[in-house]
């Protein structure tokens, strides 16, 4: 049975409408129109195999979204070159781009094509820490482990690196906890003053 037009799905941070139409297709389909999730779906589909393709199609439908959004908000490759001109052989960098799927890290690369993606989430972060993951990911142009020699050079490229570590670990840790923590905390940790010392 189609979804009624109207009905609404929360994802990824977005509200949809969802307006399902099921066709003679083989596949489920689905497409943004502003804020509605057009969905063609075959006749015969069972309806939690439906509604989990579905969910599963707005996600990652709005994360792509983001993603475009996100990139035209920040000029990485001008971030990028700079932090890269402070390497003793400047590496030639390809692509520069926040994902909005990396979950595990905050930036991976591929020194052979020169491309780095970073977690869309540094977009939001200090100007810092977004160049000590670039320069994180631009030591590994040279080193692939994280070895004495990439340590080195990464402290010469970028002296912050071991603050924005921190940072990035102070930010996984509350991220993680954040839902468990009592509401009277979460407000507080809302209203901290962010340049006051410990």
């Amino acid at each position: 049975m189609d979804a009624p037009l109207g009905s609404q799905l929360a994802v990824a941070g977005a509200t949809l409408q969802v307006v399902v139409t099921r066709k003679h297709v083989r596949n489920v389909n689905a497409r943004l129109r502003g804020d509605t999730l057009l969905v063609s779906a075959p006749l015969r589909m069972p309806q939690p195999e439906l509604d989990r393709a579905v969910v599963e199609l707005a996600r990652r439908l709005v994360r792509r979204l983001r993603a475009r959004a996100v990139n035209g908000e920040v000029d990485l490759a001008a971030v990028a070159r700079r932090v890269a001109a402070r390497v003793p052989s400047p590496p030639a960098v390809g692509e520069v781009r926040f994902s909005t799927s990396q979950r595990a890290r905050w930036g991976s690369c591929s020194a052979r094509s020169g491309t780095i993606q970073l977690n869309a989430a540094l977009a939001h972060m200090p100007a810092w820490v977004l160049e000590a993951v670039l320069a994180h990911e631009l030591a590994h142009f040279f080193h692939r482990d994280h070895g004495p020699e990439f340590r080195a050079l990464l402290r010469r490229v970028c002296p912050e690196s071991e603050r924005a570590r921190a940072f990035l670990h102070g930010v996984s840790w509350t991220a993680g906890r954040w839902r468990s923590l009592p509401v009277s905390e979460r407000e507080q940790l809302g209203t901290m003053a962010p340049d006051e010392e410990p």
